[in-house]
């Protein structure tokens, strides 16, 4: 059984993840990423998306700046393409392995994998996205895969071709995956507990890069409206704010909307707002609903694009005893400078940081500021202990 170690180990290979790699080998920091690159964006996302954050906002931040988009497509000979697509994305986009377990150890992290190898850490960073996370209401909890399934379980939509499905939310992510559904040949009724959707768009000449206001109206990472946009902009600014100012920049700035883009394309599908589901019942193999107001459909399938509700601690490869000693608020961990947790050395990065530093961690725009946060704790060493896993903190002993 190999045994080695290095100074930070990072569990995900997402955005958060190849963004910290990239800053913290630039520092100097010996640091392993394990995970499979990109696999939620691979394996969760629907064929023909595309991202709902603009081309600025877009990149994965690395501190050279030798990863940006626009490098990525110089390299591969190919012009821009705006709004920027899955695939592209995707193979824009390093150990492919599993971590199985998370454990304290004499002043370390101890690290398991699938393989049996062990592997020792003085920091652990995870970024493994949202998709432990999605988020199903109870009403569908009984029902089978084959009638009721969250947006994130398809990769491909053309099996649906010729049926009758209910996609219910209203952000990007419902009106997308009822635009896609539709226009691979299915019949779909978007329903919202909202009175209307939201259309993300902008004036162009707002954005123009001529307009001496383009930079102070919308900053690079664009979350969020005019002036709560800035302060997204800036997660040490969100985390002195009061935790009441909090929560309503954080709510203003990431409701429940959808891309101008997808107004067009959504024409055929038939938009229900004002409305909940109260009832969803099996019938053989078709679902009846009853709506608030006593409606009824009968169809083929439900879609819930109902979001992602974020609990650090249904994540099985942390140890017991190391969960136990993580602070959370409704499921995010509390965290501090550097993005680190009440478990010294144990980081939190992407969507778990949203509580702690603002709305802007969820999108891959935040990857600039968290990578960088990150690297700052990481170069200048922490004055905290390391986490030991007993009753006392010791230092660390490597």
């Amino acid at each position: 059984m190999a045994i080695s170690g290095c100074q930070v180990a990072i569990i995900g290979a997402g955005p958060y993840g190849l963004a910290a790699v990239a800053h913290l080998r630039a520092a100097k920091v010996e640091t392993r990423i394990f995970g499979r690159a990109l696999e939620f964006w691979k394996n969760n996302m629907p064929e023909g998306m595309f991202l709902r954050s603009p081309w600025a906002a877009s990149h994965i931040s690395d501190p050279s700046r030798a990863l940006t988009l626009d490098r990525y497509h110089a390299l591969r000979g190919v012009p821009p393409a705006k709004p920027v697509s899955l695939e592209r994305f995707v193979d824009y986009g390093v150990c492919e392995r599993q971590v199985v377990r998370v454990e304290p150890s004499k002043g370390c992290f101890r690290l398991l994998f699938e393989d049996g190898e062990i592997f020792h850490s003085q920091r652990v960073a995870v970024a493994t996205g949202i998709a432990r996370f999605a988020n199903r209401p109870p009403l569908f909890d009984h029902l089978p895969p084959v009638l009721a399934s969250h947006s994130s379980d398809h990769r491909d939509f053309k099996s649906f071709a010729g049926k009758e499905l209910v996609v219910v939310g209203g952000g990007q992510s419902a009106v997308e995956s009822a635009v896609l559904l539709s226009e691979n040949g299915a019949g779909v009724e978007l329903v919202a507990r909202a009175p209307m959707v939201r259309w993300l768009h902008k004036r162009p000449i707002m954005t123009h890069p001529l307009n001496p206001f383009r930079r102070v109206l919308f900053p690079s990472t664009d979350v969020g409206p005019p002036v709560l946009n800035q302060l997204s902009h800036r997660p040490d600014w969100f985390k002195r704010m009061p935790r009441d100012w909090q929560d309503k920049i954080a709510y203003r700035c990431i409701r429940p909307a959808a891309s101008a883009w997808l107004k067009p394309r959504s024409s055929k599908v038939r938009i229900t707002t004002g409305r909940t589901i109260v009832s969803a019942v099996a019938m053989g193999e078709r679902l009846a609903l009853r709506f608030d107001d006593g409606d009824e459909r009968r169809v083929d399938h439900v879609l819930l694009a109902t979001g992602y509700r974020i609990d650090v601690l249904r994540h099985t490869f942390l140890a017991p005893e190391l969960a136990r000693d993580i602070r959370c608020v409704n499921g995010y961990p509390e965290l501090g400078a550097g993005l680190e947790s009440s478990v010294p050395g144990l980081h939190f990065l992407g969507a778990p940081a949203a509580w702690s530093f603002g709305p802007l961690m969820r999108f891959v725009s935040g990857t600039g500021y968290t990578a960088r946060a990150l690297t700052r704790c990481v170069v200048r060493g922490s004055k905290k202990h390391v986490y030991s896993g007993e009753s006392v903190w010791q230092p660390t002993n490597l």
